[in-house]
Formats: structure tokens, C-alpha cells, sequence
């Protein structure tokens, strides 16, 4: 399965460390040709021995080590890497390539690599939220760099929380679907619509919704990973997108509207995962509205349905809706189906632990137009996107298929 492919696996100082045995024998079970890199506080944890066997590569554990080419080692470890792992990756490594530090052989190497890298963090839970790491984590992400999310469970340091570095059988399934990406959306433009909107009360207030915008900016990284030309169109949050995406940053409900308008023409897939509110205030007022002794009553007016205009305007194009539902899953998805003209909805019970909004994970269900439903268990959000495309390519070979009859 990763055949001829070359994974550099850099392990750090931390308990998980000993996760790392089973991720390289993993690895190479698949095939794939392991160089395992260690920095001095993960030979405190595990045995380079462990890992030379398991690899059946030497191990690197120093800047200073006799080599055994005239190569350049970092360097040639850094060319040879279709994918750079770290795992466990400290807070002190996230800081170190965040800002450019390049003091041990792992460091450096990672300074020297073109090919992609992935970042499995393991810590404490209030190290991981501090908000330095979270800075330099973001920081990372702008640049290109992924993260394989931890995890909540029981830490080694008697809290429980996130901070869990994910299982191996997690990270190595990552790693072969980023080595592993069909281009099967190669030529496909696709538009995605994220997070949630703001509809202003006045210049201070404004009326909004849980949505984090997570799912859909997943969408659009894995549609782009699949080969898609990609337009996103997002409301306010705090993510980022890889440069490959086309990103068009909205407000509110009729702001999304316009963008959407603007762009659906040109692109023959839509998939609308952003939460739009369906009211507005009917007037904006344009001083803080000041606190008085009685009630305040807002007006609030219907805002377009967007999905409901794609499903009247969609032509031959390919249409997923979404649903945040709290009870009636399949009755109000399908009749949403109907309503909108949707090719199918994915749909999900926020009441469900894990499957709500600003999380990590979703689990859904896939109702189709033709009656059928595919139920998904919960699993992490970029997951959940690559299951959504995969049906979404099905219904393009569907379709290629009858006009060719």
C-alpha cells in the first residue's frame, strides 16, 4: 500500500514516545521505507534499538554522529521524505519549527524538507490550550504544515483532557490518506460554503450560531488534496485554509448570498455546510442601542434561502446540503432533500456527544435522494469530508455515465 514510499518518523520527549514503536512497525507492514530520527529526551523514553529493528534503518540520535555515507545526513534525510511525521510532537518542537529554530538533527531536518509533515501533538491538556502552542500551531498551519489532533483521554500526568497523542492506528490511516490521495476531483471545480454568519443588531451586537466553520473548511482542504479547484466561501472564524483554496470571507446571510450568486455559475458542484441564519433584524440601528428599563423587542425578517435558490438554479450541478438537527433526524432531512432539490444531505444529531458544533469529530448520516442513507460512525471531521467527496465523485461517474448513453 506505501510501497517505495519514504516516511521520515521524528520522536520526541514525551510518554507517547513509546506509541512510536507500533506507528514504524505499522508503517513499514505497508510497505512503506522507515527513517526514524530521535531527539536526546526520547531516548529517555524509548531505545533507538527498538526502533532500528523495527525500521530496519539506523536510527539518527545527534547532530554529531559518524555517518555512514559522505552525505549530508539532515539533508539527505530531508530530500528522501515524501512525508515528515513527528510523533509525539512536543510543544517545544511545534515551537522550535514555528519559529524557525533549527538546534538538534530533528529540527534541522525539518527546516530542510520539501515534502509534506505532520505534527501528532502530545501533551498536558493546559499546555496544549496555552495560548502560545495554540499561536504556534496556527502559525504552522498558515505555512503548510498539518496536524493530526490529540485526542481526550487520561494523560500521563493524572488530568484528563486533550492532550492525547491519537492511537497508532489513527495517524498511520492519515498518513496513507495523504500519501495516497486520488486526484479523482482533478478538473472539477467545486464551491463550499463554511461557518457561521453575523447579522448586525447594531455597531456593537449582532445575532450568530455555534458553527465553527470546521467541517467546511475540512471539505475544501480535502476536495483540494483530491485535485478540485475549490472556491470557498466563509463567515467569520478563527481557521485557516491552505493557499490552494480560493477563500472569500463573508459576514452575513445576504453577504453569503451575493457571493454565492457571483459564483455558482462556474462551478458544477456545491456543497453548502455553513450554518446561514435564516433571520435578520429588520432594522440595523446605527448608535449602540443603550439599555432601558423595559423589554427590548427585536424585529427580525426572513433572509434568502440560499440552498433553496442553488436547488431552483442547479441545472445539471451536483448539490449537498447539510442538517444540524435535534430530533426527527431522517424525517427532516429527506423532506429537506425534497424542498431544496438536493443530490443528498448530510445530516447530524448535535444532541450526540462529539457530534455537535466546534469539535474535532462529527458523526452523520448520508441521506440520498433516491431514498437510500448510509450511516457514518463518529469519526474525525476530515474523515467524515473524504466519505462526503467519495460519494460526491460516485454521482460525477453516475452522471458522466448517462451522457455518454
Amino acid at each position: 500500500m506505501l510501497k517505495g514510499k519514504n516516511i521520515v518518523v521524528g520522536i520526541t520527549g514525551g510518554i507517547s514516545a513509546y506509541k512510536s514503536a507500533e506507528i514504524v512497525s505499522r508503517l513499514k507492514k505497508k510497505g512503506a521505507n522507515v527513517y526514524c530520527v530521535m531527539t536526546q529526551n526520547a531516548q529517555e523514553f524509548i531505545s533507538p534499538l527498538t526502533l532500528r529493528t523495527l525500521s530496519n534503518n539506523p536510527v539518527v540520535t545527534s547532530m554529531f554522529e559518524e555517518p555512514g555515507t559522505w552525505e549530508v545526513e539532515h539533508i539527505s534525510l530531508a530530500d528522501k521524505a515524501d512525508l515528515f511525521l513527528i510523533a509525539p510532537a512536543t510543544a517545544n518542537i511545534i515551537g522550535k519549527v514555528a519559529h524557525g529554530i533549527a538546534d538538534d538533527f530533528l529540527s534541522t531536518t525539518l527546516m530542510a524538507t520539501r515534502g509534506k509533515v505532520l505534527f501528532a501533538p502530545a501533551m498536558n491538556i493546559h499546555m496544549y490550550e496555552n495560548k502560545i502552542v495554540q499561536e504556534n500551531i496556527t502559525r504552522l498551519k498558515a505555512r503548510g504544515y498539518d496536524f493530526i489532533d490529540p485526542v481526550i483521554g487520561n494523560l500521563a500526568c493524572g488530568y484528563t483532557g486533550k492532550g492525547k497523542m491519537a492511537e497508532p492506528e489513527a495517524i498511520v490511516a492519515r498518513v496513507c490518506q495523504e500519501l495516497l490521495e486520488e486526484q479523482i476531483l482533478a478538473g472539477h471545480k467545486i464551491l463550499i460554503t463554511a461557518g457561521p454568519t453575523k447579522e448586525k443588531i447594531d455597531p456593537v451586537r449582532y445575532l450568530t450560531n455555534h458553527s465553527s466553520g470546521k467541517m467546511g473548511y475540512a471539505l475544501a482542504e480535502v476536495a483540494a488534496r483530491k485535485g478540485a479547484q475549490v472556491t470557498l466561501i466563509s463567515g467569520p472564524t478563527n481557521l485557516k485554509c491552505s493557499p490552494q483554496v480560493n477563500l472569500i470571507k463573508i459576514e452575513s446571510a445576504l453577504d453569503m448570498f451575493q457571493a454565492v450568486q457571483e459564483n455558482l455559475d462556474q462551478n458544477e458542484i456545491v456543497i453548502m455546510a455553513a450554518a446561514v441564519a435564516d433571520y435578520r433584524p429588520k432594522i440595523f440601528s446605527e448608535k449602540k442601542i443603550k439599555k432601558k428599563d423595559e423589554d427590548l423587542k427585536i424585529v427580525l425578517e426572513r433572509n434568502p434561502d440560499i440552498l433553496k435558490y442553488i436547488g431552483e438554479n442547479k441545472k445539471d450541478k451536483i448539490l449537498v446540503g447539510f442538517a444540524a438537527e435535534t430530533n426527527d433526524l431522517k424525517e427532516n432531512a429527506t423532506k429537506k432533500i425534497i424542498q431544496k432539490n438536493l443530490d443528498f444531505i448530510v445530516a447530524n444529531d448535535i444532541t450526540q456527544a462529539g457530534a455537535g458544533f466546534a469539535v474535532d469529530t462529527n458523526q452523520v448520516t448520508l441521506f440520498f435522494a433516491d431514498g437510500s442513507y448510509k450511516a457514518l460512525p463518529l469519526m474525525d471531521k476530515y474523515e467524515v469530508a473524504n466519505k462526503i467527496l467519495t460519494e460526491v465523485y460516485a454521482l460525477l461517474k453516475e452522471k458522466r455515465s448517462e451522457r455518454n448513453d
